[in-house]
């Protein structure tokens, strides 16, 4: 099989080429659906991709199936910018271009969250479908945590060893400014959808998420950051919940 790998990108100079030139020797063209950056990012692409589509950005779920399309071929590797393929996960992924067993094929994501791997705190193992024939489904969900779906439920699921690497934050305002991002995505969703939060909930469900992430997934065993990434988290189920409430209330 011929293989697309498929590159979304805004502004991502710092990640950019660590991503390309990681999947120099699996891939069979390189294409970067770019949402229109200001930065450096185009210019140190240029080297490693067959090609750029300029491309606003439409939303997490549409601009992955936007990008999907722009592929030559049907097999395609969707990554993010601050994502690498490891050594191990490129000469599995070799293995399978030869003969694939299956048409869609999660993989393992390795987190490093401010210098630290991040190997418990319910951040690992993170499987995510990013192997897939494009034939066989679509991208699909709510305005934030899309996700592949197969056309039929039947469809198996196939596991490539080998670690995605995650870049994911460098700094802890980075990871708070996410939080309220998503979480603003989040709770207008679920507004939309008549969904509110109870008192119990907001109260109680933020405690809950720390202790199941923090002591029963050990997170604990992540030291310092991991304490970090579970509280974070933590709140980040405060903020969404109470901004939930909120909305739903204001209809």
């Amino acid at each position: 099989m011929q293989l697309s790998v498929v590159v979304i990108t805004l502004n991502e100079e710092k990640n950019i080429e660590r991503c390309l030139k990681a999947v120099q020797g699996i891939a069979d063209e390189i294409i970067l659906v770019d949402s229109l950056s200001t930065d450096n990012t185009l210019k140190l692409a240029e080297p490693y991709v067959t090609r750029v589509v300029s491309q606003e950005f439409l939303g997490y779920v549409a601009q992955r199936n936007f990008a999907t399309d722009q592929a030559t071929h049907d097999w395609i590797l969707m990554l993010d910018a601050d994502e690498v393929v490891s050594e191990d996960l490129s000469k599995n992924i070799l293995q399978i271009k030869s003969q694939p067993h299956h048409q869609v094929y999660e993989l393992g994501r390795l987190t490093n969250y401010c210098g630290k791997w991040i190997k418990h705190s319910g951040w690992y193992p993170d499987k995510k479908i990013r192997l897939y024939n494009r034939t066989k489904g679509k991208w699909v969900g709510e305005l934030v945590h899309e996700h592949w779906e197969a056309n039929t439920l039947s469809e198996s699921i196939g596991s490539v060893k080998g670690h995605l690497l995650h870049y994911t934050f460098n700094t802890i305002d980075e990871h708070i400014r996410q939080i309220h991002k998503f979480t603003e995505l989040s709770a207008i969703s679920a507004a939309k959808k008549g969904k509110t939060c109870s008192l119990f909930k907001i109260w109680f469900g933020p405690k809950w998420y720390f202790i199941s992430r923090y002591i029963f997934k050990l997170g604990f065993l992540d030291g310092y950051y991991g304490y970090l990434v579970c509280k974070l988290s933590a709140y980040a189920q405060l903020i969404k919940y109470s901004k939930i409430r909120a909305y739903s209330k204001k209809k």
